[in-house]
C-alpha cells in the first residue's frame, strides 16, 4: 500500500526526510538572524537619531564665510541691536534686546518657517515711536539659535524658550504686568499658551494671524497623514521637506505680479492645500495686486538658505507640523477667555489670509475667547505675511488696542 501511494509522491522517501527538515530550519534561522541584524541598520538609516543639541550656522557655517559672503547673507548675526547668545540646556539661543531701558517692554515671537526678521519692522517702529524696550529671539532650529533634536517642538518647548529668553536679560522682565507679548503665526499659537498660563505677567497679548485653530483641511488629508504619523521614515520626510522648501510651488492664481524675474524666489501658492507651502506663506504671501516687497524676498531667500546651512531647521520644521500648536488648540484658546482680563488681548488677522482664514477664525475662535466684548478683534488688509507687507496698519491696530486697554484700566470707556 505504501509503495502504491509513494509513486504519487505524497510523502518523501524516509531516507530524505531528516535532511529536508534540517535544510528548511537552516534557511529560516538564517533569515531570522539576517533580519535581526539588518533591522537596526535599516532603522538608523531611515529613522536617524538627532543629537540633543544641533548647532546653528553661527558655529558651523558663519566662521568659514568670507567677509564678502557674510555681507551677502539676507539675515546676518548683527541684523538687530543688542544681540546676545544665551547658553541653555537646550542649546544656544540668539536674543536681541534694545530700546530705552525704562520703556514699556515688548517681546516678539515669530513663526514656523522664518526668523525674527519678519517682525523687525514692528520692533524698530515701537522703539522709535513709543520708546519701547523690545526683545526678539530666533526659535529653536531657526536663524542663529541651535536646534533641539531629542524633544518634540511643541508648546511646552517654546514656552520654556520664552522664559529662558526673558531670564537672560539684565533687566526685570517678569512680575505683574511686566511686558506685552506679540506672537505671529506659529508664534501666536505659542503665545496663546504662554499668555493663558501667565496672565499676570503678560500685560497685553497681541496675536497676529495666530495658529492654533487652523482647520485640518487647510493642510490636506495626505499631508496630515504623512507628517502626523510615524509610518513614514524621517529621512523620507526630510527629503520631501528640503525639496519643497528649496523650490516652493509658484502661484498660478494671483496674476502677473508674481512673475518675478530670475533670480527672485517663486511665490507660494497656499491653495495647494500643502502644509509646507502653507507654512511658507508667512515668508511671502502678498494679497491682491500688491507688489512683492524686498523684505519678503529676503525672508524667503533666508528660509531656503537655512534648509542647506542650518542642520536643525528641517527637523524642527517637521516636528512643528507634527507637534506644534497649529490645530486643535480649543482648550488653550478657551483659557484666554477665562484667565485674561477683558480687553487685554488683541487678535489681528489678514483679510486675504488663506491659512488663518478670518471667517473661520471668527466662527471658531471668537466665541472661545469671550467675544468682541472681551478681546480687540480686527481684520486688516494683507495676506498671511501682513506684519511685513502692512506693518503700518498692524502697528496702528496694536497702538489702538493698547489705548483701549489703558482706558479700561483707568475706568474709561472702551471703544474698539
Amino acid at each position: 500500500m505504501a509503495s502504491y501511494f509513494s509513486q504519487f509522491k505524497l510523502w518523501p522517501a524516509p531516507a530524505n526526510e531528516g535532511g529536508g527538515i534540517m535544510s528548511t530550519a537552516v534557511v529560516i534561522a538564517s533569515t531570522v538572524v539576517a533580519t535581526a541584524a539588518l533591522l537596526p541598520l535599516l532603522r538608523r538609516a531611515l529613522w536617524p537619531t538627532h543629537p540633543r543639541v544641533i548647532p546653528s550656522p553661527l558655529s558651523t557655517v558663519i566662521p568659514r564665510l568670507s567677509e564678502e559672503e557674510t555681507k551677502r547673507l539676507q539675515y546676518r548675526s548683527d541684523a538687530f541691536p543688542g544681540a546676545r547668545d544665551v547658553l541653555t540646556p537646550y542649546g544656544s539661543i540668539r536674543v536681541y534686546e534694545w530700546g530705552p531701558e525704562d520703556g514699556p517692554k515688548v517681546l516678539f515671537v515669530h513663526g514656523i518657517s522664518t526668523t525674527c526678521m519678519t517682525l523687525g519692522p514692528l520692533a524698530h517702529a515701537m522703539v522709535k515711536e513709543k520708546g519701547c524696550r523690545v526683545m526678539m529671539f530666533d526659535l529653536f532650529g531657526r536663524g542663529f539659535t541651535d536646534g533641539v533634536g531629542d524633544l518634540p517642538h511643541d508648546a511646552r518647548l517654546y514656552c520654556s524658550q520664552i522664559l529662558l529668553a526673558l531670564a537672560s536679560s539684565p533687566l526685570p522682565w517678569t512680575g505683574n504686568s511686566a511686558f506685552s507679548l506679540v506672537g505671529y503665526s506659529l508664534g501666536g499659537g505659542v503665545c496663546v499658551h504662554f499668555g493663558g498660563s501667565f496672565p499676570h505677567m503678560v500685560s497685553s497679548l497681541i496675536l497676529l494671524a495666530p495658529a492654533g485653530l487652523i482647520r485640518a483641511e487647510t493642510f490636506g488629508v495626505i499631508t496630515n497623514f504623512v507628517f502626523t504619523t510615524n509610518l513614514f521614515p524621517s529621512r523620507f520626510l526630510a527629503a520631501i521637506t528640503k525639496r519643497r522648501l528649496r523650490k516652493p510651488i509658484a502661484a498660478n492664481n494671483r496674476g502677473n505680479r508674481n512673475k518675478l524675474p530670475s533670480p527672485a524666489p517663486p511665490i507660494v501658492n497656499t491653495k495647494t492645500k500643502d502644509a509646507i507651502a502653507a507654512s511658507l506663506a508667512e515668508a511671502i504671501d502678498p494679497a491682491g495686486n500688491e507688489p512683492v516687497t524686498p523684505l519678503e524676498r529676503r525672508v524667503l531667500g533666508y528660509v531656503q538658505w537655512m534648509v542647506t546651512n542650518h542642520l536643525g531647521f528641517v527637523p524642527a520644521f517637521i516636528s512643528c507640523i507634527r507637534d506644534a500648536p497649529l490645530v486643535g488648540q480649543q482648550a488653550a484658546w478657551r483659557r484666554l477667555g477665562t484667565s485674561r482680563k477683558a480687553g487685554s488681548t488683541a487678535i489681528i488677522l489678514g483679510q486675504s489670509d488663506e491659512i488663518i482664514d478670518p471667517e473661520d477664525y471668527e466662527a471658531d475662535a471668537l466665541p472661545l475667547v469671550g467675544g468682541e466684548e472681551h478681546v480687540h478683534w480686527v481684520a486688516i488688509p494683507g495676506g498671511h505675511d501682513f506684519p511685513m507687507t502692512h506693518a503700518r496698519e498692524t502697528l496702528e491696530e496694536i497702538y489702538k488696542a493698547w489705548e483701549c486697554m489703558e482706558a479700561r484700566e483707568k475706568g474709561g470707556v472702551l471703544t474698539v
